[in-house]
């Protein structure tokens, strides 16, 4: 008996039964083999075309693993974990049946539509992820599928076969490797070294949920609350209790040529509240400790996340996203504020570091702002042009049109200061700073269709979240484009990424 979730079921019959769940199995080999093994005989054998048959329904069959693989590297693989089925497959392969068998020639434009679009697709509500797929799939359901002798990856074991029992996809399958090399996924090596730090840490991050607050004692001894009341105490006598609103208003008023001044203002008063917040929580928190106020629940969480070197929840209510544990939380908002003190101290910087704004978006619009009303060309019609400028120092002259911006990390590839390309990521090296990034506005510009890749910039490397109003992740910043001698897809599928922000 299976049932949707509904409060209609009655909750008798769930509790005294015995669940089972129907996962997919993990790794590529093991999901290629439950794929035919829903097969018959009958089933590989029935069409018009046979050679063309059985490729492309290795090549779907191929890609479903592929897809369902490719969650266990976590954000480098999709923004969003999908719940892809064996029915996906299912229908893509009757469907790749059906056209092979009523159409002289193959129409790989539909299939793709329908399998990238509709059956897999369906599922997809990031449009990154929908980029992903739809490079995947045209890599899988293509003329060379068909080609004597072609190969899903550089190793001689992922060759395309031509089966027509099941008996014989399965000894062909059981032959692969059980551990596939990354290339396979279209993925650097180092994945392999970021799908075993996730998995670490996803196991501590469960282990610290489930102990008991770290229990009485700490280290050398110390109790809970000494450690608590420590840190608490280097915190506040860290960070300011608040920047001056009314000053920064005063010498950054609102101007219309320079849309700037307001975003400086508004970035302070979000710092601000942030700041009050902080400040207020964890001198609670000491009063409670000490028993002047009542040590409520809210209190306690604070307390247990400062412990564990968590951020607490109640922060990030009012603060900027970020992955980073306490201690590393606690010098990156030192530095944010050193950066937003600097600019209310000595006017608009020459690079700025947009790593250390709230809402980079509302800068960049401020940006263009200043570009539109300068110009007097519609704010709709300009868009971004870009070029990396490896050489820019802080103390550069500042741009006339546009900005320097500076702070971006890449995942996934590296960039070539000297070559100003794209390059394939060092072994081991997971994470690369990106050189300092010229953002120049530019009206009714053409975007270039090649000698470029299109990479989105995300606040944090969870690239996850949905803006309600939009629909759009809210981790999401631009896309910006790279130069490369390398065509997209290769980087589509590598993951490539940029990021304001690391996880320490």
């Amino acid at each position: 008996m299976t049932s949707m979730p509904s409060k209609q079921f009655p909750v008798n019959i769930l509790q005294d039964s015995v669940k089972l769940t129907v996962e997919p199995p993990k790794g590529l080999k093991a999901n290629l083999v439950r794929s035919y093994i829903g097969f018959t005989d009958e089933f590989l054998v029935d069409c018009k075309k046979p050679k063309e048959w059985a490729q492309l329904l290795y090549g779907v069959c191929f890609l479903h693993a592929i897809v369902q693989d490719r969650r266990r590297f976590g954000p480098l693989g999709w923004n969003v974990a999908y719940d892809f089925s064996q029915t996906d497959l299912q229908v893509s392969a009757l469907q790749l049946q059906m056209f092979l068998n009523d159409s002289e020639e193959i129409p790989y434009k539909v299939l793709r539509f329908l399998v990238g679009e509709i059956n897999y697709g369906g599922r997809v509500t990031d449009d990154k992820d929908r980029r992903a797929l739809n490079t995947m799939v045209h890599f899988y359901v293509a003329p060379e599928t068909i080609v004597d002798g072609a190969s899903f990856s550089s190793t001689a074991e992922y060759i395309v076969p031509v089966i027509s029992k099941q008996s014989e996809a399965i000894a062909f399958l059981k032959s692969l490797p059980l551990n596939p090399h990354p290339n396979v996924f279209g993925l650097h090596e180092n994945a392999d070294i970021t799908s075993a730090i996730n998995e670490t840490d996803t196991l501590f991050a469960n282990m610290v949920s489930m102990s008991q607050s770290g229990g009485s004692k700490g280290g050398a001894g110390s109790s809970k609350e000494d450690i608590v009341a420590m840190k608490a105490n280097d915190i506040l006598a860290r960070i300011p209790a608040f920047l001056n609103v009314a000053e920064a208003a005063a010498k950054y008023p609102v101007l219309y040529n320079e849309s700037l001044n307001t975003v400086l203002v508004q970035e302070v008063i979000r710092f601000n509240r942030l700041l009050e917040n902080v400040n207020k929580s964890l001198k609670d928190v000491l009063k409670a400790m000490k028993g002047i106020v009542v040590m409520s629940e809210s209190l306690e969480l604070i307390s247990t996340s400062v412990f564990n070197n968590q951020v607490p929840e109640a922060w990030f209510a009012v603060g900027y996203p970020s992955l980073k544990p306490l201690a590393s939380w606690v010098v990156d908002l030192e530095e944010r504020l050193a950066f937003v003190k600097k600019w209310l101290d000595h006017g608009h910087p020459s690079v700025f570091w947009i790593s250390g704004f709230f809402f980079p978006q509302a800068f960049m619009t401020g940006v263009l702002q200043n570009f539109a009303r300068k110009t007097k060309f519609p704010i709709d019609t300009i868009s971004w042009d870009f070029e990396v400028v490896p050489h820019i120092t802080d103390d550069a002259p500042k741009s006339e049109d546009g900005t320097y911006i500076r702070g971006l990390y890449i995942e996934g590839a590296r960039f070539d200061s000297d070559a100003i390309l794209m390059a394939e990521s060092r072994p081991k090296e997971l994470f690369t700073s990106m050189p300092p990034i010229w953002l120049k506005p530019a009206a009714n510009r053409k975007k270039p269709t090649e000698g470029i890749y299109e990479c989105p910039c995300y606040k944090t490397l969870t690239r996850a979240g949905t803006l309600s109003t939009t629909g759009h992740s809210t981790n999401f910043v631009l896309m910006i484009e790279v130069p490369s001698d390398l065509p997209q897809s290769h980087w589509v599928k590598r993951g490539v990424a940029l990021f304001c922000a690391l996880k320490y």
